[in-house]
């Protein structure tokens, strides 16, 4: 499959996918692969932005659940995004791919500061971003930042990369008989509390009518195939569910 489906895309990436098998710190072949995997979507002219989370390094949330101010994990959460997009970015570099870290923290000696133009001209020029420092803002989540971002930059859809091949009714990793489901609404991903991305995040793609395809990038070549509008995982939109 060479004829992307989508020309502008945010992919949204967990921290701990960069921990490889143990989700801890960073894994370096497992870096390689995803910029590898990334490379390739770009080589096919699409725009390509990036949001990773920090849980691999330390998760404001759950600094929060053991008496820590919740403000000072979540800034702790925060830079450890950067961290995370400081290590892709050198991995996209070593592929050949320009890339710009700019993030919603202020650290100019590391990544430019967040400006939505400059981030669409950077895409422009065939540039990939990566967006760190989630929000610049605590008491939110990497995924509200993903949405956030990606309303701003006018992208097509959120690629949401996971362990798991897309949304199920039921945990899969306790339910043999889960059912994977090929197409959900926004509505009921909030009804049902379906692990898709939080009640924020999932409400701002509803109101900008932003997509989201939740699919495994554990799977060689999946990215592309996504972009190149294969079917798999799981679309979230607009439309019913199925049923």
């Amino acid at each position: 499959m060479s004829t992307p489906a989508y020309r502008k895309v945010l992919l949204k990436m967990s921290g701990e996918m960069l921990g490889g098998p143990t989700g801890q710190g960073i894994d370096l072949d497992t870096l390689k692969r995803f910029a590898r995997e990334i490379k390739a979507v770009q080589a096919l002219g699409v725009e390509v932005s990036i949001i990773i989370g920090g849980g691999n390094i330390f998760r404001g949330i759950a600094g929060a659940a053991v008496g820590m101010d919740r403000a000072g994990a979540d800034a702790m959460g925060m830079l450890a995004t950067v961290i995370n997009g400081l290590a892709l970015q050198d991995a996209l570099e070593q592929e050949g791919v320009m890339t710009r870290v700019m993030s919603a923290l202020q650290m100019p000696q590391v990544s430019e500061p967040y400006i939505r133009r400059r981030a669409m001209r950077h895409l422009e020029k065939g540039r990939c971003v990566i967006f760190a420092g989630g929000t610049g803002n605590p008491y939110f989540s990497t995924d509200t930042a993903a949405a956030l971002r990606a309303a701003e930059i006018h992208a097509e859809v959120i690629l949401k990369a996971t362990k798991v091949d897309g949304v199920y009714d039921r945990d899969p990793m306790k339910h043999d008989d889960a059912v994977r489901l090929h197409h959900v609404s926004y509505m009921d991903v909030l009804a049902k509390g379906l692990k898709v991305m939080d009640a924020t995040a999932i409400s701002l793609c509803m109101d900008n009518g932003l997509p989201i395809v939740v699919f495994s990038f554990h799977e060689d070549g999946n990215l592309a195939r996504v972009v190149c509008g294969a079917d798999i995982g799981t679309r979230v939109d607009a439309g019913p569910s199925e049923d």
